[in-house]
């Protein structure tokens, strides 16, 4: 990822690409203390004997550092707020295939860590950690979405892959809140969301990255006004698929982004036993109220990049080629498939999130 950035990234690529390696790193080198701690009191690395014991050869403080430390490494990979400023930078200047791997593939590293590593090797610490976890989640969710209102604001000069960027901020708020819910519930909905992020969010930088190619541009106003992007009269498929994933991403039900927030805020409401179930309610309240914010910036992407009358003498775009529409078509199809059949992927999910759960493992 770091030389896809450096060397075909836009502009301020060599900047972003050394952030974006610096953050990890340090990241990762953090998480590396905390696994080695866990192998050297526990006697063993092996991730299903550490997943059978479920914590019981590891005493609560062991627990407690472990998890911070290895929570730190992944938070970062989420990325989690307040440590997730490498991001916006990484999107923006990444080519499209960088965008649509990073989104799609890399950012669920660090959320899978949490569920396959912590949840069941750590249980006592994350027990501990969880309200804390939720906190962040939730304050990303708000930050994110506020983040995204400013940039699709008129005049804002915002880019549209930094505002994809962070939108992702927000979703994986939803993620790491279903996680902190310590319940099949929550942890289905992570996964589920983090399936559906991929999806959704992959297709957008697709279309931004074409929209690019089209215009030379990923500024908002400049698109907006002045080339006139007017899609659903230029480039009427692609203005369609545009206004698909915008609103996939903002949750509309029958579409694969839904579930997944809407199992994570269930798991919210009525979270593990020995958790504060005010104080998860009170972070369910303030997540559902960043779904609207959501639907808000995204609307407002559509109506500014979509709309409007076309004039005689804007030049015209290219509508959907055929090499993009067979690239494409496999993301629109399993947003539909998964939002219309979530048992599909649930009946993966769930039985492996039940004996995580409980101290077992496949």
């Amino acid at each position: 990822m770091y030389f896809l950035i450096a060397r075909w990234g836009g502009a301020q690529r060599t900047q972003a690409a050394w952030k974006f390696i610096l953050f990890t790193l340090l990241g990762s080198v953090v998480m590396l203390l905390g696994l080695l701690l866990i192998g050297i009191k526990a006697g063993t690395f092996d991730m299903v004997a550490l997943a059978t014991d479920n914590g019981r050869s590891l005493t609560t403080s062991v627990q407690v550092i472990a998890v911070l430390a290895i929570g730190i490494g992944l938070a970062v990979k989420t990325p989690m707020w307040p440590l997730h400023s490498w991001l916006p930078d990484a999107h923006t200047a990444a080519p499209t295939v960088g965008s649509v791997l990073l989104a799609g593939v890399l950012l669920k590293m660090g959320t899978y860590g949490f569920v396959r590593i912590l949840l069941p090797v750590a249980p006592d610490g994350m027990h501990t950690f969880a309200p804390y976890l939720a906190a962040f989640a939730v304050v990303g969710i708000i930050y994110g979405s506020l983040a995204c209102l400013a940039l699709a604001k008129r005049g804002a000069k915002g880019d549209l892959k930094r505002l994809i960027a962070y939108s992702s901020v927000g979703h994986m708020g939803f993620v790491l809140l279903g996680i902190s819910t310590m319940t099949p519930t929550g942890v289905n909905g992570a996964l589920f969301a983090n399936i559906a992020h991929g999806l959704i969010t992959g297709l957008l930088f697709f279309l931004v990255g074409a929209l690019k190619d089209r215009t030379g541009t990923t500024d908002l106003d400049t698109l907006a006004e002045e080339t006139g992007a007017a899609l659903y009269g230029k480039a009427p498929r692609l203005g369609g698929l545009l206004a698909f994933a915008a609103v996939a991403s903002l949750g509309l039900p029958g579409l694969a982004g839904f579930w997944g927030e809407m199992l994570a805020l269930f798991g919210a409401f009525k979270p593990a036993a020995d958790l504060s179930r005010p104080a998860f309610l009170t972070f369910m309240a303030i997540a559902a109220f960043g779904t609207l914010l959501t639907a808000a910036y995204m609307l407002a992407v559509v109506r500014r990049v979509c709309m409007g009358a076309v004039a005689q003498e804007s030049p015209k775009l290219a509508d959907v080629q055929t090499y993009e529409f067979a690239a494409w078509t496999p993301l629109v199809a399993l947003t539909v498939a998964a939002g219309l059949w979530p048992k599909a992927l649930l009946g993966l999910t769930d039985p492996a999130v039940q004996q995580l759960l409980s101290g077992g493992t496949r």
